[in-house]
This record gives C-alpha cells, structure tokens and sequence, in this order.
C-alpha cells in the first residue's frame, strides 16, 4: 500500500511537470501569433474587411441607386430577375413585382440583379485597390504591382526586370538566340 508521503510527491512532481508543459505551450504560441508576419497579416485583414465594407456600402447605396435612373432599368439593380418557371399564382396578366413576392408563391427565379449588383462591387473593390497601389507607388517610388511578361521560351510570366526565366532558365537578352 502506497504511503501517504510518496502519493503526496508524485502529485507535487505530476503538477510541476504540467505546469512547465503548459509554460512552453504558451510560449510556442506567444512566439508564433506574435511574430511580425502574423500580426501583420492580421492587422491587413482586418483593414480589407473594412475597406470591403466602405466600397460595398458606396456602390450599393450611391452608385447602383444613379444607375438605376436609366430608363432601360427602371429599378434597382437588386430587385431585378427573371421567372424561369411560375408558381401558383402566376400567369401572364399577374406577374410578380419583387423577388420575394415569387419566392413566396413558389416560383423559381433567376436573381440577375443580385449578381450584377456584387459584380459591381467586386469591380469597384478591384478598382479601388488598384489606384490605393498606385498612389503608395508615386508617393514611396516602392512599387506593390509587378509586372509581368511572358519568357519567349517557355510562356511563363516573369518579372520584367528578370535577365534569365525562373522557369526555363533561358537568357532573357537574347544570348541564347
């Protein structure tokens, strides 16, 4: 029968062993979630989600509402679809007036507007991060867009800087030519 002394210091010894695997635990993940890289891909993707927000909330409340204006569309943009078949209720002197309105009778509809409308906010994001890469790159002369070209050898695209093919290795001079 084990003594009371000997059970007393395997606790104590199972307790200290675990508090130094719990002590390098957290230090292994301190040491990775705090790296540079980390924390600056974190803080990148935390501004994209809101620069996202700021564009969407620009073309779906200012930008689409001025283009439904034009007399070919007559709505917005989000309220625009197509019957591909009729529920119920529906027949050609009764048609449906929003998206809702078929969904509700059971009809099966092609949203069009919808995806016109996250389109044009992929566009304007697009846009938008295009021209912030091209105003950091005229006020620090640090370029973000890298072009490219195709090596005449094998078609791949390079930097155009690059004097021989990543890919290939061929001279980009014309050496080899």
């Amino acid at each position: 029968m084990p003594r009371l002394d000997d059970s007393g210091s395997q606790l104590l010894h199972a307790g200290q062993n675990v508090q130094k695997r719990a002590g390098r635990f957290w230090q292994g993940f301190s040491d990775f979630a705090l790296q540079d890289n980390v924390l600056e891909v974190a803080v990148g993707l935390i501004l994209a989600a809101a620069f996202t927000t700021v564009v969407t909330s620009f073309v779906s409340e200012i930008l689409l509402p001025v283009l439904s204006l034009l007399p070919f569309i007559n709505r917005n943009f989000e309220e625009k679809f197509a019957v591909l078949r009729g529920g119920e209720h529906y027949s050609e002197g009764r048609r449906y007036n929003t998206i809702k309105m078929a969904l509700d009778d059971g009809a099966v509809i092609m949203a069009y507007g919808t995806f016109l409308n996250k389109l044009f906010n992929f566009l304007g994001v697009g846009i938008s991060l295009y021209t912030i890469a091209h105003v950091y790159t005229w006020v620090s002369k640090d370029s973000i867009i890298k072009n490219t070209v195709k090596c005449k050898f094998c078609r791949k695209r390079i930097s155009e800087k690059a004097q021989r093919c990543v890919n290939c290795t061929s001279w980009q001079d014309g050496r080899e030519e």
